[in-house]
């Protein structure tokens, strides 16, 4: 995953107010955790941060903090990013101090690799599951996890379970969700056709 380099400032000032003001200026309250620091208040701008998380990866940059005094050279990545339900805009990041010699639990997009065999012979594919958490050193972090589906057949699924394990990498989440199903809907609505024509 590549490095990227974020500016911050120390912020020391809190609340809806001030948060409201830095918006105003085009710049994003949040703050900065992890192991051994005590929550750092911060602020950045916007264009800056959806710069560092473009691209395919996203908020899985690494991301190198300039500025912030003892914050100076510290690497974190996006933990989270609230946004404005109706508008999209950023409102509050966390970002979460990490080591490159400790694993990390993060999500990442699946790629849809091949035509499914299902899809073929009239089946509706059905994607369910786009992303899924894994565990693994922040600089093993995959872009995105590449699922083939050539093989699924009409009512079949790719489960969480079903996926080969990758060297330094633990898929986690429930080994029974689905992430991809062929559905049957073609068929069903050829066998109902009759019924409604009677």
């Amino acid at each position: 995953m590549d490095q990227r380099v974020l500016n911050i400032e120390l912020r020391s000032k809190t609340g809806k107010g001030i948060s409201r003001q830095l918006r105003r200026n085009e710049s994003l309250p949040g703050v900065v955790y992890g192991k051994g620091i005590d929550s750092v208040s911060v602020s950045l701008k916007i264009k800056e941060l959806s710069s560092a998380i473009a691209g395919e990866g996203g908020r899985n940059h690494i991301l190198t903090l300039k500025g912030g005094g003892s914050l100076d050279g510290q690497m974190v990545i996006v933990a989270d990013l609230l946004q404005d339900s109706l508008k999209g805009t950023p409102l509050h990041v966390d970002l979460h101090k990490i080591n490159l010699a400790d694993k990390v639990k993060v999500k990442v997009p699946i790629n849809l690799v091949g035509s499914a065999v299902g899809v073929k012979e009239g089946g509706l594919l059905d994607f369910a599951l786009h992303e899924i958490e894994i565990e693994c050193l922040p600089s093993h972090i995959p872009e995105h996890l590449d699922v083939d589906v050539t093989g699924v057949a009409l009512g079949h699924s790719i489960h969480i379970g079903d996926l080969k394990e990758l060297p330094g990498l633990k898929v986690l989440g429930d080994p029974k969700a689905a992430i991809v199903s062929v559905l049957g809907r073609a068929k069903e609505e050829e066998a109902a056709a009759p019924v409604a024509e009677a």
